[in-house]
């Protein structure tokens, strides 16, 4: 079945969670509500028309590393033209490098869309734009200059090279090494691993920012400097020059998104790659962070846009596979698995988490697009805090989202969910990376308990919540029979989440392994009683719009989750405050025996 991108969920979500209306009215974002649907119905359209029609095959074919050049699947060239014509890549990036300075809501819900439809499609675009973010906050005039229109227009695509073989997610112990040059370049020399697009044909240059250890560096994470290294070296006047010393040594065989070449790249084989500074010596990773921040949002809205497909995918077929007959069908004759109690429970949670992690990802961007345009001091500050609140949750709440929808996908398939044929596994495959991206979704727990928890004192979190209770409440007072026990139990969860977050904060000055050992679950919490919140808006919208009655799909989701998901937060909570004494009742080696 084709994609269609949900257009109209998109901008519900964008009203009811993200309010778009008053940040127009503010002048936060500078454009009105049909021009945004506008642009996300036309987006919509590329990834029907163009970028869905190459997923599956890409999947099939792979890119593939031939005599020292990458090739991408049939059709990729083509499509990443249409991208770059179409000015999508220029979407949310600065007016002042050809951008087109749309807000990051309207960004994110192109990012759902191209991943929805090509996830590994969607992977290219979205690291230019943090490489894109990191050079222009932190980069000299003349690499502005020279590289940023021609990465803003999608011409000169942008990779993040971090890790390298015995190094993980721990980037205080690199390796790779930056010389300095007389002519104020820098050389560099080292391998790099797990980079995305980092080589292929599609454009006549690619922009690598590459972290690496100059002589005289501090040990440690203190001492990495970040360098703009280009695949060809670029003259003054923007042309294209020499092969710079970068090679693409290899391509690893992955579990999915396999048309996406992820390659092991080695910089310096004859004699040291040209790079240059971006930023200040040994202030790479602080620089490299924009770049991640960035992406970690992304990814968030990758795990939501793999959800939206898969969700799409499970219905089409359980509307025409029939076995069985339900309560509804007739004598003799077999039923939609539509109609089914557990496959309705099964679509029910993957709409149902699929919009709360929606919802999520674009409050997060809203809060975003206010620190960075809103006039007043104060509000960009709390925003900025409060998107650093969000963005861990963001990126490991709808990535584990991407993962549980996407199953569920298979199993509603059953037997044919298993088989390639059907595409379903594909979805199971390619969401299995998003959780480990940009940082595993256990370094964002632990980043939400021990870094965003104490900002301002606690005093951003204790905000965050009590508006979540009020929305809890708002829903107990209007005792409307359509909502079912949503209030009660929204009003349970984020209890759950207060008092959570009141032992989190004893924990960890009391007990910091025990506040560590709780850090997957509380994040866990805080999704569902965020999504379960933003969610419940939704419902308060539709019945101020007079459009409740019968059986409104925004009230049933809201209602759905929040008994079915958001009700699971007390054993969330008591998992988060006793269980960490027995995580620890074996030592390593036990667990090894």
């Amino acid at each position: 079945m084709t994609y269609r991108a949900p257009v109209d969920d998109i901008m519900f979500a964008l009203r009811t969670a993200a309010g778009l209306p008053g940040l127009i009215e503010t002048g936060v974002v500078s454009v009105d509500e049909e021009t945004v649907r506008a642009v996300i119905e036309e987006a919509g359209k590329f990834g029907s028309d163009v970028l869905d029609p190459l997923n599956g095959p890409g999947d099939k074919a792979g890119s593939k590393l031939v005599n020292g050049r990458v090739e991408t699947p049939a059709g990729w060239k083509a499509a990443y033209q249409g991208f770059v014509d179409g000015g999508w890549g220029a979407l949310p990036c600065p007016e002042a490098h050809g951008g087109q300075g749309l807000p990051e809501v309207v960004s994110m819900a192109a990012c759902e869309i191209w991943n929805s439809a090509n996830l590994s499609f969607g992977l290219c675009p979205l690291l230019t734009q943090g490489a894109i973010h990191a050079i222009d906050t932190h980069g000299s005039a003349e690499l502005k200059r020279i590289y940023l229109p021609k990465m803003v227009s999608g011409h000169w695509p942008g990779t993040m090279n971090l890790t390298e073989p015995h190094a993980g997610s721990d980037l205080g112990v690199l390796r790779s090494k930056a010389e300095r040059q007389a002519d104020g370049t820098y050389r560099i020399t080292g391998t790099k691993i797990f980079i995305t697009y980092g080589d292929h044909e599609l454009t006549e240059n690619i922009i690598h920012l590459v972290l690496a250890r100059l002589p005289d560096a501090p040990p440690g994470t203190r001492g990495i400097s970040l360098f703009l290294v280009p695949k060809y070296l670029v003259n003054a006047d923007g042309s294209i020059g020499a092969r710079n010393d970068v090679v693409c040594a290899s391509l690893e065989h992955k579990l999915g998104i396999h048309a996406s070449p992820t390659a092991v790249m080695k910089y310096g084989e004859a004699g040291g790659a040209v790079g240059y500074l971006v930023g200040e010596e040994n202030r790479g990773l602080n620089t490299m962070f924009l770049m991640m921040n960035a992406a970690r949002l992304a990814v968030g809205v990758q795990g939501v846009a793999i959800a939206e497909r898969a969700t799409q995918r499970a219905i089409a077929y359980a509307q025409d596979r029939k076995q069985g007959r339900s309560s509804r069908g007739k004598a003799g004759e077999m039923s939609p698995i539509i109609e089914h109690a557990d496959t309705r429970r099964n679509i029910m949670t993957m709409k149902s988490m699929t919009q709360a992690a929606r919802a999520i990802c674009l409050v997060t961007a809203r809060e975003l697009d206010i620190a960075h345009h809103a006039t007043d001091p104060a509000a960009k500050a709390a925003a900025a805090n409060r998107a650093a609140l969000l963005t861990p949750v963001a990126k490991a709440f709808s990535t584990d989202i991407g993962i549980e929808v996407a199953s569920l996908g298979v199993q509603i398939h059953g037997g044919m969910g298993f088989i390639e044929e059907t595409g379903a596994a594909q979805h199971y495959r390619d969401a299995r990376i998003l959780p480990i991206y940009e940082g595993t979704n256990g370094i964002q727990a632990i980043d939400l308990v021990t870094r965003k928890l104490p900002l301002e004192g606690g005093t951003t979190v204790e905000t965050y919540i009590g508006e979540l209770l009020r929305t809890a409440e708002e829903v107990r007072a209007s005792n409307n029979p359509e909502f079912g026990r949503m209030g009660e139990r929204l009003s349970d969860a984020v209890t759950a989440l207060a008092e959570a977050t009141r032992w989190m904060g004893t924990a960890l000055a009391k007990n910091p392994e025990g506040a560590l050992a709780g850090a997957q679950p509380y994040l866990r919490l805080f999704g569902l009683a965020a999504g379960g919140i933003y969610l419940a808006r939704g419902a308060l919208a539709v019945v101020r719009d007079g459009q409740s009655g019968g059986s409104n799909p925004r009230i049933a989701l809201a209602r759905f989750f929040a008994e079915n998901h958001a009700a699971l937060a007390g054993g969330l909570r008591d998992t988060i405050t006793t269980g960490a004494e027995s995580t620890f009742l074996l030592e390593p080696e036990a667990l090894a025996g």
